[in-house]
């Protein structure tokens, strides 16, 4: 996991994040728990962890480390973690600065184990002080700047060794694997007799006289000064930090990331640059990385006026920013195997920065503590409460017809559904209130055209969209006149969900919200729910429309008019408390000059591939459907394809390659067919037609090349019946043997069975045979109740063998509607 470290107000306090845990290094005047202040500093370190129960953090042990030097003036100058060269292992380091007297300056390593014990790795004095470019490498080894000259000292040599190779700043230091540790800086060049013949301007000076080069420590060397940043941006580059780095035929391959003096986030590849972030705050100091699974990476930016960003790695765009940020940790610290950002913020109230937080991978994890954030989050809930409440009432009158009397002063917080002048699209969705949601979440696209004496409009949501048939309703709000508020426009929905990938299997034709099939709920007494079935495919391999149609011939009294488009989604939390969420998608204008001119109607050109894919959508809203099962038991239907490509004349969709379009000349042109051949010997048809006189003319025109005996059956209901009644075989099936092993066990169950049978033939005779006199069979009812309730009672006992026989029989059959209801729920 990726750790830094960081400072807070106080410069005798350092936090650094290191597997999970936050450590705060406390470096104190000599107070230590109950005990008296003494002249003697001590070094306190809390280890705290995110208790994701009360999401706060919470102290997981201590531990400190008397210094020996009395009177001293110590100082932190640094702490993240480094490996050990004895062990391989990564270790939290600090690193203090002690000043003695005569400009003497001694520094000094620690190392925390898990015990929470320090150990001295490494120290030393210098006649100066170290006040910039103070980096700690692994070894651990300590790298630093001493006015043109960079020196480093190893724990392995304890010697002090000056860096060769003319480098006059260092943007990057680490380990590369194959080269070891490695410094990225610039260097100054030399212009040879030949390129001084021409002065150059200043500005050429300060881009050639530089560039960035590799430096090896282990043997002294620049082992590459190209493929690595163009000469142009060695004045810009403030911060680099590696992705990748390898070595191909010799020569040193690096893609890194780069921040410059110009506010810029600046991939590059192998020395070219690739992508480039405007950021959205000045004077940018740090970037790290943060993985948050499931391949999203981001760049994550600090910035001196404490603020900071996160970009995504694989568009370069700002994915969020926050301001008043005072420290920027990365890792894991609600152990979910991916890392997130901590932020920790500026709270004037409180002196421990753990209280006010937020940890987020920038996904679906968000945690937040602290009084202004609270303070924050009760002003934000109690806006958003207002603002739904009063959006809520004005839908309900809106949807009911009322008027809405409440005055503009008290719903000042209600934003409308569009504004007062016609095209206020976008005013209108900047002013969106919290009860809706933003529809650039949710809509991608709208569109509407004309067919007939119809509107169609329709919206295409994103992938992201769990939209099913009887939780989305599509409606049109018409402006009334002189803004008087709206009417809603008598609406026919249906959802359209169309598969992308080149499968010959049909996943979904249009399906009508009121008129669909229902199904048989297994209840004793076969109580009917309408249940509205469809395909589904997978949502990143198919496209998802709702369109609405409404007729058209009321609308041409207007000469302009104008509708609002709301969706509105109900997500059922619960069985009684449905949740509803509503989007404005856009608006609708439509003159009687743009039905004149033909601007929206259907148009698909016969010797052109279709191009609009918002006409095919329209035909698949308004068209009948009819769905066929052909079965051949004798021959296989291998005429299909063939009686569609070339007897029909039908055009493969290229967008939707399930979907065949008919531009055959007369009344055949423009019937879309699905076929979707399921055995060689069986298959589904569906056919979405202008009407049902089409429909029987395309299946006169299929029964001509049909094998003989072939059988053609309609379903009302669409493919999915063969399923639902396999499950329902199954489901009784499961039901039946539960039943067995539960009441009918071993001998009493053919005892039983046998005796009810008899039961039953005496009822059967009496009915026969005494049809006229009802009352005398209710006794012989009441009797094979009694003996059936006596049955259940007695304490049934079976042997191991019958046991297992009847388990195994049991978990087969819940096997197979298992399988059934897995097929089910997969269309």
């Amino acid at each position: 996991m990726t750790s830094k470290q960081a400072m807070s107000s106080n410069e005798q306090e350092r936090l650094l994040c290191y597997n999970g845990e936050v450590l705060v290094f406390q470096l104190s005047n000599g107070k230590f728990a109950d005990k008296e202040p003494t002249k003697t500093p001590i070094l306190h370190v809390r280890r705290m962890v995110f208790d994701r129960g009360t999401k706060v953090f919470v102290q997981k042990s201590t531990g400190f480390f008397t210094m020996k030097e009395e009177n001293s003036d110590l100082k932190i100058m640094c702490c993240d973690y480094v490996s050990d060269f004895r062990t391989g292992i990564n270790l939290p380091y600090i690193v203090i600065q002690n000043s003695k007297k005569n400009n003497v300056f001694e520094y000094f390593l620690l190392i925390l184990h898990s015990t929470n014990k320090f150990e001295m790795r490494l120290s030393f004095e210098l006649g100066y002080e170290i006040k910039d470019d103070l980096r700690v490498l692994n070894g651990p080894l300590i790298l630093w700047r001493h006015v043109k000259t960079f020196l480093f000292i190893s724990s392995q040599t304890s010697k002090i060794i000056s860096v060769l190779g003319n480098l006059s700043s260092i943007q990057w230091a680490g380990e590369i694997e194959n080269l070891g540790m490695v410094l990225l800086g610039l260097k100054e060049c030399y212009l040879s007799e030949e390129e001084c013949t021409q002065e150059p301007s200043k500005s050429d000076y300060a881009i050639w006289n530089t560039k960035f080069c590799v430096y090896c420590l282990e043997s002294q060397e620049v082992i590459s000064d190209t493929y690595i940043i163009p000469p142009a941006y060695s004045s810009v580059v403030t911060c680099i930090h590696i992705c990748t780095a390898e070595i191909i035929n010799n020569q040193l391959r690096i893609s890194l990331t780069a921040l410059t003096r110009k506010n810029q986030l600046i991939s590059f590849q192998n020395g070219t640059p690739k992508s480039v972030c405007q950021l959205p705050f000045g004077d940018p100091c740090a970037v790290q990385l943060m993985d948050s699974g499931g391949g999203n990476l981001f760049f994550i930016v600090s910035f001196r006026s404490n603020n900071a960003c996160a970009v995504r790695k694989d568009n370069f765009q700002v994915a969020a920013k926050w301001e008043k940020v005072s420290l920027v940790l990365i890792d894991d610290f609600i152990g979910s195997g991916t890392e997130q950002v901590l932020l920790l913020f500026k709270d004037a109230l409180n002196s421990d920065y753990l209280t006010s937080f937020k940890i987020t991978d920038l996904r679906n994890i968000n945690y937040s503590v602290g009084f202004s954030s609270l303070r924050e989050l009760q002003q934000h809930l109690l806006l958003k409460e207002k603002i739904i409440s009063k959006s809520y009432k004005a839908l309900i009158n809106l949807v009911q017809g009322k008027d809405d009397n409440t005055s503009s002063a008290k719903e000042e917080c209600l934003v409308p559904f569009c504004g007062e002048e016609e095209n206020s699209v976008r005013i209108l969705d900047e002013k969106l209130s919290d009860s809706f949601q933003d529809s650039e979440q949710v809509v991608e696209k709208i569109w509407y055209r004309v067919m007939d004496d119809s509107l169609i409009v329709g919206v295409k949501t994103t992938s992201s969209l769990k939209l099913s048939l009887k939780d989305a309703t599509l409606s049109l709000l018409m402006d009334q006149a002189h803004g008087s508020g709206f009417r809603l426009l008598k609406c026919q929905n249906r959802v359209i969900k169309l598969s992308t990938r080149p499968f010959p299997a049909p996943y979904l034709m249009p399906c009508e919200t009121g008129l669909e099939a229902k199904r048989v709920k297994l209840t004793p007494d076969s109580k009917k729910e309408e249940s509205f079935v469809c395909e589904h495919p997978s949502k990143k391999e198919c496209v998802q429309i709702i369109t609405a149609i409404t007729s058209l011939s009321p609308l041409l009294a207007f000469n302009k008019f104008c509708c609002t488009v709301l969706l509105q989604i109900m997500e059922k939390e619960s069985a009684n408390c449905p949740k509803n969420h509503y989007v404005v998608c856009g608006r609708v204008v439509l003159s009687l000059e743009d039905l004149s001119t033909g601007k929206y109607l259907l148009t698909f050109p016969k010797k052109k591939p279709t191009e609009h894919m918002e006409d095919l959508f329209a035909l698949l809203a308004a068209f009948h459907k009819s769905c066929f099962q052909i079965t051949s038991p004798g021959y296989a239907l291998n005429s299909m394809k063939l009686w569609l490509l070339e007897h029909m004349k039908c055009e493969v969709i290229k967008e939707f390659p399930e979907v065949y379009f008919c531009k055959r000349p007369g009344n055949f042109y423009g019937t879309l067919f699905t076929w979707k051949q399921r055995t060689p010997f069986e298959g589904i048809l569906k056919v979405c037609s202008r009407n049902q006189t089409v429909m029987f003319q395309c299946l006169h025109n299929l029964i001509r090349i049909l094998p003989i005996n072939y059988s053609l059956k309609n379903l009302k209901s669409g493919s999915e019946n063969f399923l639902i009644n396999n499950m329902a075989f199954n489901l009784e099936k499961e039901l039946g043997t539960l039943s067995s092993l539960s009441s009918a066990i071993a001998n009493h169950e053919s005892n039983f069975v046998q005796r009810c049978e008899l039961s039953k033939g005496k009822s059967s005779v009496i009915v026969d045979t005494l049809s006229d006199r009802r009352e005398e069979i209710h006794p012989c009812r009441k009797k094979l109740q009694r003996e059936k309730k006596k049955m259940l009672q007695t304490n049934l006992k079976v042997s191991g063998s019958l046991y297992r026989e009847i388990t195994l029989k049991v978990a087969d059959v819940q096997l197979k509607s298992d399988f059934a209801a897995q097929k089910l729920s997969n269309l």
